[in-house]
């Protein structure tokens, strides 16, 4: 590399000279050195050739890459002559033409015999990270957000333990490509469980493994898109092409990981949405975010308002959806449990119209006074998808779920897992297996369970001290209350205002309504879903006492 012996000085971003300071005409060598050293455009790369000499080669190249990404030096900036800016660092030669090559060489720098180094002019400056206005709302010191377990009772013990008994355990072959619908250990632990804990009629053979109830959610958004207009569970129905042999989900059993990468370029193709894009009915109010799933993958959501018995069959058939996502043991965010009528009609609808229920059980194992709601898809287990996972009684970090799958739908669901992420990490789900096999799981749940209960009385008591008249209700279930506060603690949006000046995050029901539920915005008062599970009982009664009184 040729290297022109006229130096000038980068552009920086930030006002550095654009060109070299000089010495005077005849000044001495003395002057020179000085010169060079007061020119402030190298400073950057100081620090580098500091260290130790085995460390400076990658440490220099590292900061003119990062001077170059950050604008620091601009692009289009010619650079020094390798000579004169060893001399200026106090390094060798070698040392900035080695950096030089292979800047260039990845793109940074451009070079020609007798025209000098450049910073290349294809390269774009990284934008620099976004920082918080000062005029800014303070985050809240404390919040009654619903959502969040409380992480501090993850088993960290217990899950060491698990996790070096099932990898000594599991065999090599193992560790390659795993079963899209999950690992047959985990399988049949998890078959047992949900029938034990929940009234699911879960077979092993229908279980998926998944990324939680969002890609439990995202999976049967795309069958219904696949389907279209067509046939869903009713006869006629056209599963998807089985890989070879019988039937049923045991046909993935065993695929070669030249079989599992190939069937992500293969057989995406296969599933092709219909002309009219399909309807899933949603509860109002709910979960806002399922709306966006289903939109990623060509279904249309419809929300449907939530009555004190649950979703209105008749309204549903009106919608003309092909499924229903539901929380029918305990709804989020209102509370209630469907009414043993409205969950009989809805199985009557699903059967009249061929469609699908998906029931998302997110905190079914959290019941305080009195026995668990079973869950719906034991009435209809060919009707119903049911869905779980471990985000509310272990952390929602692991990405862990499952879902049961009726049997005319199980081999597209798989498909469409195995070109969605060829499969569930198989560490996570050995070690998960361990911990249901072992009783772990059960006692994380009796452990969880006896902390929120204690921190739902904490609340209730407290509100009731510091609000008198607050009607609290959805307590018997789940980890957060809605709490009815009498009109002269309003208006809502004063109220609010008052919360968050006094540092407490608050939510309020109508935060979580898509527009069919018109009543949730005309009652008077202030209602509030109020999450307590992520919180310790002390905490609990200081956030509600500083609503009350802030300032104190």
């Amino acid at each position: 590399m040729s290297d022109s012996q006229t130096t000038s000085s980068p552009a920086t971003a930030h006002g550095a000279p654009t060109d070299r300071t000089a010495p005077a005409r005849g000044a001495g060598p003395d002057a020179a050195r000085a010169a060079r050293a007061a020119t402030p455009a190298w400073e950057l790369l100081l620090p580098s050739v500091a260290l130790p000499a085995r460390q400076r080669g990658r440490a220099l190249q590292r900061a003119l890459r990062d001077a170059i990404t950050s604008g620091r030096i601009a692009g289009g900036t010619r650079l020094p002559a390798s000579r004169e800016l060893a001399a200026d660092l106090g390094v060798s030669r070698g040392l900035i033409t080695d950096a030089y090559e292979q800047l260039t060489a990845e793109g940074y720098l451009r070079s020609g015999r007798g025209a000098g180094t450049w910073v290349s002019g294809a390269v774009r400056c990284a934008l620099p990270a976004g920082r918080e206005r000062a005029d800014d709302a303070r985050e809240p010191a404390i919040g009654f957000l619903p959502g969040t377990p409380d992480l501090s009772l993850f088993p960290r013990a217990a899950w060491t333990a698990a996790h070096r008994r099932a990898l000594a355990r599991l065999p090599h072959e193992a560790l390659g490509y795993p079963d899209p619908r999950g690992l047959p250990e985990l399988r049949e632990a998890l078959a047992g469980l949900l029938t034990r804990r929940r009234g699911v009629v879960a077979d092993p053979g229908r279980i998926v493994v998944c990324s939680g109830v969002a890609q439990a959610l995202t999976l049967v958004g795309a069958v219904l898109a696949g389907r279209g207009d067509g046939p869903l569970l009713a006869a006629g129905a056209a599963p998807a092409p089985a890989r070879g042999g019988a039937g049923g989900g045991d046909r993935w059993a065993g695929a070669t990981a030249a079989e599992a990468v190939g069937s992500v370029r293969g057989t995406a193709a296969a599933f092709t949405p219909g002309q009219g894009r399909p309807r899933v009915a949603l509860e109002d109010p709910g979960t806002a975010a399922y709306r966006g799933l289903f939109a990623a993958v060509g279904v249309d959501a419809v929300p449907l308002a939530v009555g004190a018995e649950g979703l209105d069959p008749a309204e549903l058939a009106a919608t003309g959806a092909r499924g229903a996502v539901l929380t029918p043991s305990h709804q989020f965010p209102s509370g209630i449990a469907y009414s043993a009528r409205r969950r009989s009609g809805l199985l009557d609808w699903a059967r009249a119209a061929d469609g699908l229920l998906v029931e998302d059980d997110y905190d079914g194992d959290f019941r305080y006074d009195r026995a668990p709601v079973g869950a719906l898809q034991g009435l209809d287990p060919g009707r119903v998808v049911y869905t779980g996972s471990v985000s509310k009684s272990l952390a929602p970090g692991l990405r862990l779920g499952w879902m049961v799958v009726p049997q005319a739908l199980v081999d597209e669901v798989v498909e469409r897992k195995r070109t969605m992420d060829l499969g569930h990490p198989v560490l996570d789900q050995a070690l998960f297996a361990d911990l249901i096999e072992r009783g772990d799981y059960d006692r994380q749940l009796r452990r969880c369970q006896r902390a929120y209960r204690e921190r739902r009385d904490a609340l209730v008591t407290a509100l009731t001290e510091h609000f008198p008249g607050t009607r609290v209700t959805g307590i018997a279930a789940g980890l957060h209350v809605i709490a009815h506060l009498p009109e002269r603690y309003g208006p809502r949006e004063s109220f609010l205002a008052r919360a968050q000046r006094a540092g407490v995050a608050l939510a309020p029901l109508d935060a979580y309504a898509c527009g069919t539920a018109p009543e949730l915005h005309a009652r008077p008062g202030v209602r509030l879903v109020l999450g307590y599970a992520h919180l310790s009982p002390s905490r609990i009664v200081a956030a509600v006492r500083q609503l009350r009184h802030p300032g104190r």
